[in-house]
């Protein structure tokens, strides 16, 4: 609306009064041009926040609750086994309890690398030899005749050990407790039934231990070598993480090492019994050595007490590189010629020196050994073992030449490593009437470190299995329960009962005892179940 002032004239001229005109804008009324002016922006706004609110309601209907977006990523991120999840208590022997064990490293701690090592795929190798016929049980296992050797030792090489409760030593020792530990029990093919078997068997070991000296005593032929039988007495706790140090800053939970008492007695036992050269009084020779020095090395590795470990470590070690004879090999006693079984155990604790970090091994200590063990290969691929030759190989000699050549530099890809595994790991498979745990702790280990489907399918639930089942019900058998019935090979006849159970846990455990020296199968989970 505007509104005009004007001053017009009469007829007489004279002016005439003031008029006040209204000019209408196109005719509308004050309604009319209020909404035409604001219903607009109202549709438009209105339309806006309708369409808002339809989006969120429907948003809202589609959206999980709290607990199942959690239960979806769960589901989504984790592929794995429903056990994965489950933590398992070596110290509860009881069946259906899974407390957790006593953890010595934070739980998102993966190691990602054990130790150093040269991988020779393209190693050069030798000539094919005929086959000869197999030498006697004795001879395999390289126990002469009037020698009584305490024949078992826990493989002291590659073992991946956690710090020990304590949290101090070698990374290379990391894979024995914490997230390290459980990733690579379920990754490996380990289950809720085989660590009851473990802690089982170490409550039953524990017992079997003698408290005053701290000594553990072989039930078969070679009772009297009382440092082979603590040292091997000694290795399934410290595949289980359980030291002589205690958890530090209440690390673990209450049960945390618990069997460290145990632990420190038997070590202490060893060390007490070591002579200045470095060999140890109550041994029978370097098989009873090589097992006592693995003991030392491990436990040294695992929780870096120089105080207590340094020293007899280090003397063990280098009793042994003054022992090889002039062809590589070991025999009985210092700087004789051996047998491949003899220098299995002596590579295994001169690797368990070098994850120490701190104990020299000369290379050409381990070039002389790789030298012996040429000697002794068949096949163009040098796959096959025998005992001082070539001219009697054996599933069981090929097992321990095999994580001898792992241990000094076959990675799992070697045409050699790869043969050996299809001639006799998946060939000569566990059964239970042919109960045999030398060759079954050396056969695992080496199957364990090729990985794939030999493992997964066709190894590892067979052995795992038939373990667990041999092993004595301590609910039927109060006195025997934990432990297995000794084999009806060597290790029974020489060790006993106290020998064929330290193996058994030992084969166990190798899921995070030892982790591999060389990546390759990094989805071992995944491989577990395509492979089944």
């Amino acid at each position: 609306m505007s509104q005009e002032n004007e001053t017009a004239a009469g007829a007489d001229g004279k002016p005439a009064a003031s008029v006040i005109r209204f000019v209408h804008g196109a005719e509308e009324t004050a309604q009319e041009r209020l909404l035409k002016k604001q219903i607009p922006a109202w549709v438009v706004s209105g339309a806006f926040h309708v369409v808002i609110l339809v989006v969120l309601i429907l948003i809202g209907k589609m959206q999980p609750t709290a607990t199942q977006a959690s239960e979806s990523i769960a589901e989504a991120l984790v592929d794995k086994p429903e056990e994965e999840d489950k933590k398992f208590d070596l110290t509860n022997p009881d069946k259906g309890l899974d407390s957790e064990l006593a953890n010595a490293l934070p739980v998102d701690r993966i190691e990602d690398q054990t130790v150093d090592a040269k991988v020779v795929e393209d190693q050069p190798v030798g000539n094919d030899v005929p086959d000869a016929n197999p030498t006697d049980a004795a001879a395999l296992l390289g126990m002469g005749a009037g020698t009584d050797l305490g024949v078992l030792g826990t493989e002291g090489s590659v073992m991946a050990g956690d710090k020990g409760a304590g949290g101090i030593g070698s990374s290379g020792f990391s894979g024995r407790s914490g997230a390290t530990k459980e990733k690579s029990l379920m990754a490996g093919g380990g289950n809720k039934d085989s660590e009851l078997a473990v802690a089982r068997g170490l409550l039953w070991l524990d017992k079997k231990q003698n408290k005053a000296q701290g000594n553990w005593t072989y039930d078969g032929t070679s009772r009297g070598d009382t440092i082979a039988a603590t040292g091997m007495g000694l290795l399934p706790f410290l595949a289980a993480g359980q030291t002589h140090v205690k958890p530090r800053d209440g690390k673990g939970g209450k049960d945390a090492n618990k069997y460290q008492k145990t632990v420190e007695a038997g070590l202490k036992f060893i060390i007490a019994n070591q002579l200045p050269n470095g060999t140890f009084k109550g041994s029978s020779g370097m098989y009873s050595h090589a097992i006592a020095a693995v003991a030392l090395c491990e436990a040294y590795g695992m929780t870096g007490d120089k105080s207590l470990l340094h020293l007899p470590s280090r003397r063990a070690i280098e009793y042994i590189i003054k022992a090889q004879a002039a062809n590589g090999s070991w025999g009985y006693s210092s700087g004789t010629a051996g047998d491949t079984s003899i220098v299995g155990w002596q590579i295994q604790a001169l690797k368990s020196a070098q994850m120490c970090k701190e104990i020299s091994v000369p290379e050409a200590t381990l070039k002389k050994a790789a030298e012996f063990l040429d000697r002794v290969a068949k096949g163009s691929l040098k796959s096959q073992y025998g005992y001082t030759s070539n001219e009697s190989t054996t599933p069981t000699l090929s097992a321990v030449g095999l994580l001898c050549r792992y241990y000094t530099g076959w990675g799992p890809n070697h045409p050699g490593f790869q043969d050996g595994v299809k001639k006799y790991m998946t060939a000569w498979m566990p059964m239970p009437n042919r109960f045999d745990m030398y060759y079954y702790y050396y056969a695992t280990q080496v199957t364990h470190f090729h990985e794939g489907e030999a493992w997964h399918k066709d190894w590892n639930p067979r052995m795992r299995d038939m373990l667990v089942k041999m092993q004595v019900d301590p609910d039927k058998n109060k006195d025997l329960g934990g432990s297995w019935d000794p084999d009806g090979a060597m290790i029974g006849s020489h060790c006993g009962r106290l020998g064929t159970t330290c193996l058994a846990i030992l084969t166990l455990e190798v899921y995070y005892r030892h982790l591999p020296l060389y990546k390759r199968d990094t989805g071992g989970l995944k491989e577990l179940e395509r492979a089944k």
